[in-house]
């Protein structure tokens, strides 16, 4: 999908998409939530960005990077709407005040760090770094985006987890990322990847274990926790004590494209090829270090 076309050749829904095999075989759903290429035409209105700077806030290719999910028995769910329209990896209602020309509902969380830093679920910044609206937004605006993106992407998801769970007896999502490859410019290369399981309180170690030896083995240099230790999907789903494990996997984009063109470079073939062999390791995973705990 191009950077300015609608999902569904123009259709109005649904703002994501399962890719899904014919029989699942793994007790595991990959997500990728900011992949998506989608740019509404009201974004682009509002926007002061020219659409490649707005494109920073993408996590882009990632979805093609886990495409091979489905050939192994396991379904991925993808955003197709740009993270810089509504971004699901956040709370359905953590909102910057300060992007809106009326007064926000009590219930909205205004005070968190993502927010402070222009990063809610609807953001104030791009992943550039600069604003990206000319005017300030309604709330009115906002719910729109949440109820269109937001929440039939969480409802797909549960409905995912929810059904994995009964047919297996315990559900992983594995949450896919990327990340830039470098904070700042006095600061050098970040890690291949970042796994995030908030601190150990979002999966079964052996999960997070497998993915690092599995990782490692292929020659990459792995982190644990920072700079990123998993959002909102991976606190939410992840609840070990239920049966329900969730990951979150941050890949460096050095790895497979030109940050500045956001374009694919020849690691993209590469690096999807070692994923794909990730994911076929992963069903080996042993049910019994995952099930939900007995009293």
């Amino acid at each position: 999908m191009y950077a300015d076309a609608a999902p569904n050749g123009g259709g109005m829904q649904p703002f994501f998409a399962i890719s899904g095999p014919e029989r699942q075989r793994q007790a595991l759903v990959y997500a990728s939530p900011h992949s998506g290429r989608f740019y509404p035409p009201e974004l682009r209105a509002a926007t002061r960005l020219e659409l490649k700077r707005l494109r920073r806030s993408e996590d882009s290719f990632v979805d093609e990077i886990f495409a091979a999910a489905p050939e192994r028995g396991a379904p991925l769910l993808k955003a197709l709407f740009a993270r810089a329209y509504c971004d699901p990896n956040r709370e359905a209602y953590e909102l910057d005040p300060a992007m809106f020309a009326d007064p926000l509902p009590a219930f909205v969380n205004t005070a968190s760090l993502k927010v402070a830093g222009g990063l809610g679920t609807i953001a104030r910044v791009a992943g550039c770094g600069e604003e990206i609206y000319r005017r300030k937004l309604t709330f009115a605006e906002a719910e729109q985006r949440i109820a269109e993106c937001y929440r039939p992407y969480h409802h797909a998801l549960r409905d995912l987890v929810a059904s994995t769970r009964e047919r297996f007896g315990f559900a992983v999502v594995i949450d896919c990322h990327s990340m830039p490859s470098a904070e700042g410019h006095d600061q050098g290369r970040r890690p291949d990847f970042v796994l995030g399981d908030r601190f150990g309180t979002a999966c079964a170690p052996g999960l997070i274990d497998a993915v690092q030896r599995q990782l490692e083995a292929q020659g990459y240099r792995v982190a644990r926790n920072w700079p990123y230790a998993g959002g909102f999907t991976t606190q939410h789903y992840g609840r070990p004590e239920t049966g329900l494990h969730a990951l979150q996997i941050e890949i460096n984009r050095a790895l497979y494209m030109d940050e500045e063109a956001i374009e694919p470079t020849a690691g993209l073939a590469r690096l999807t090829a070692h994923m794909a062999d990730l994911i076929e390791t992963l069903e080996q995973l042993d049910p019994a270090r995952f099930a939900p705990e007995t009293a």
